[in-house]
């Protein structure tokens, strides 16, 4: 290969990705398409007659040629976190007053103002200047591997500009169809006599969600770029500093960010962007606020799984008018009766809503639901459509009053509705196949048992057909059996039952939430197991008063679990999971110990919420080294280790001089194993 030509196909690239840029960042094209299209055509015909020259970043390798089996789990190096929510110029007011109050430090806050796009958040690595990896949010910790289709994406340079590119950055984005994309892409649909998409972000989803990259490729997808999550080197100080560096490598920004100042300057910003919104060119559902200086946000932190320095300013809720045809009632994992009402079809909020949930009973009698009645239908977002209330002016004559079913409509089954309780419940347990279904569903899921490729259509089948009754079923199901159900192969059938085996060996705190015991969720379950030192038989024998001396076990709970326990049917079920099916977790419930005890002799109490890992997470990282993890602080205890919304442990662990431990220190302590 000679030199000049690899300098022509380097010139070529550099032509192509500047007209990118130019194109679809700072929407300033300085050459005709026809001319793009030549030195595309040249730089293919070059690496196609050399194909030792071809790299991962020429902008000709955007599209895959070959379609993925299914995507890839990913973790992501830093959580993508969610916004908390405002919805009034009083909720905004607050949430600035908190901060000032936090910082104590009452001058106005600058923010970083920028309109909320209605897509799909996104991750995208790149390693010394080059994409190696795109990821969706999934639920903040992993998502799935997305890079094939993001490469498709015009907007996203596969090689950041400039010659001093960090080592390691992660950029957050979200990425969206355009309204005009969105309409080119439907009247394509509709010329081909093809299902037309309902609004943009379903089609931006359905497109980013294509094993095979090239049908991808065919879709109008872009992206705007609005932070980072990992960067090694230096940050600006400024958060728009930061978003005009993105610029500078050549990512895509909204062109409506605005530096403001003070709340009322975001509340201008708001009107503003509201009045615009109708004219964008894409979707969007609100404004993001950020502190823009990066020091302060530091200094703020994060609440829960969302960061103290930035909020979501909603939009109005869109509504609509439309007729409430019936009224229907659901039965829940719990046995929880639902009603739900069946509508007559309304586009409202980009979506066809032809059912909204009631609640309970209580909620109907309040707004006085009736079938027949007109009613406004308000859908925001992704939130589950509801009945806000009746417009009793339409009301006709022959509306119905709603009445609470005396059986459940899946087993007809007694219904019966606590004096100190709202929701109605079917009292069969897991004789009724709706709770059946939602049970296994529970069981299975990732947090429980996970069992990867027990989806709930396939539940639905193996309820229906009886093959599962009672969840200990489900350990005797068999190729032949799977093989003949619907959408199963021989394959499909194979990878369930590995998943279903290796089940088999999981924590104890996964299996006492996977039993789905009311009011017990991941984290109670994790201290269930710890104080009663990972022994299964000393929590069944518990009683209330012993149960409420567990963290996080309140008297409800502790009322629901003795409840649980001291039914037959539930022991019977435990006792055959465990003693014939072969569910197992080691006495200490670590696992292999991989690091030589380097934490062997000390304990551990964990409080608070950590936002890199869950409290079962780190629970179990702790005792893979050897240490112990424990509930509650005491003068044994070597460190406290403490996330956000630290309570009663953090004060005790203050006032016996405990080592306290944050997040950070915690991580640093992990990583020297």
């Amino acid at each position: 290969m000679s030199a000049s030509l690899y300098k022509q196909v380097e010139q070529l690239r550099a032509r192509i990705r500047q007209y990118d840029y130019e194109y679809y960042v700072l929407d300033q094209p300085s050459m005709p398409d026809a001319e793009y299209d030549r030195a595309m055509r040249e730089l293919v015909a070059i690496e196609n007659r050399h194909p030792e020259m071809i790299t991962p970043d020429s902008p000709s390798q955007r599209v895959a040629g070959t379609p993925l089996g299914a995507f890839r789990q990913v973790r992501h190096e830093a959580p993508m976190l969610s916004l908390n929510n405002v919805f009034s110029h009083e909720e905004l007011e607050a949430f600035d007053r908190r901060l000032k109050d936090r910082l104590n430090n009452h001058s106005e806050i600058a923010y970083n103002a920028e309109p909320k796009l209605d897509g799909l958040a996104v991750s995208l690595m790149y390693e010394h200047g080059l994409l190696v990896r795109a990821a969706t949010r999934g639920d903040g910790t992993s998502g799935e591997d997305i890079t094939d289709n993001v490469r498709t994406i015009k907007s996203v340079p596969l090689r950041l500009a400039g010659k001093k590119n960090p080592a390691r950055l992660e950029v957050r984005g979200e990425v969206f169809i355009s309204k005009t994309g969105f309409q080119r892409m439907n009247q394509e649909a509709r010329n081909k006599q093809q299902k037309e998409f309902v609004n943009p972000r379903n089609a931006a989803a359905g497109s980013l969600r294509q094993l095979d990259a090239r049908l991808t490729a065919q879709r109008p997808l872009e992206m705007f770029c609005y932070g980072i999550g990992l960067f090694e080197g230096n940050l600006p100080s400024q958060h728009n500093e930061l978003l005009e560096q993105l610029k500078r490598w050549g990512l895509r920004v909204c062109p409506l960010i605005e530096l403001v100042t003070g709340v009322q300057a975001c509340w201008h910003y708001y009107q503003k962007i509201l009045n615009l919104r109708a004219s964008l060119d894409y979707e969007i559902d609100g404004i993001v606020y950020k502190v823009n200086q990066q020091e302060l946000q530091q200094a703020l932190g994060f609440v829960s799984r969302a960061p103290r320095w930035a909020v979501a300013h909603k939009f109005p809720a869109q509504e609509e008018i439309t007729i409430v045809n019936k009224v229907e009632f659901q039965v829940g994992r719990t046995g929880a009766i639902t009603p739900v009402a069946k509508l007559a079809p309304v586009f409202v909020g980009g979506v066809t809503v032809s059912n909204a949930t009631l609640h309970n009973m209580d909620e109907v009698k309040r707004k006085d639901i009736r079938a027949g009645d007109s009613v406004i239908v308000r859908r925001a977002g992704d939130v589950i459509p509801e009945v806000v209330a009746v417009v009793k002016a339409r009301r006709q004559k022959g509306a119905r009053r709603v009445k609470l079913p005396r059986r459940c409509p899946e087993c007809a089954g007694p219904i019966v509705q606590p004096q100190d309780e709202a929701v109605a419940r079917c009292v069969a347990g897991f004789a009724c196949p709706a709770q059946r279904k939602g049970a296994l569903k529970h069981y299975a899921a990732r947090n429980a048992m996970d069992i990867e490729g027990l989806g709930d259509k396939l539940v639905d089948q193996l309820i229906d057909n009886q093959m599962v009754t009672r969840l200990s079923d489900l350990y005797h199901l068999d190729e032949k059996t799977l093989s003949a159900l619907e959408r199963m192969g021989r394959r499909s059938a194979q990878n369930l039952l590995a998943a279903i085996d290796k089940s088999r060996q999981t924590s104890l705190a996964r299996f006492i939430y996977s039993l789905g015991i009311r009011e017990v969720g991941e984290s109670t379950a994790l201290s269930l197991a710890e104080y009663f030192q990972f022994s299964l038989a000393a929590l069944m024998q518990a009683d209330e008063e012993s149960l409420q001396a567990v963290p996080d076990v309140g008297p409800v709970a502790a009322k629901y679990i003795v409840e649980y326990f001291s039914q037959k049917h539930n022991r019977d079920l435990v006792d055959y999971l465990c003693n014939e099916i072969g569910i197992r977790w080691t006495e200490s419930d670590t696992g292999d110990n991989t690091c030589d005890g380097l934490l062997s002799g000390h304990s551990y109490v964990l409080t608070g919420t950590l936002n890199s890992m869950s409290r079962d997470v780190a629970g179990q990282l702790i005792r893979a080294q050897g240490g112990k993890v424990v509930a509650s602080v005491s003068k044994k205890t070597t460190a406290l280790i403490a996330g956000d919304k630290a309570g009663s442990k953090l004060k005790k662990a203050e006032k016996l001089g405990i080592t306290i431990l944050d997040e950070q220190a915690f991580t640093a302590l992990i990583n020297k194993c």
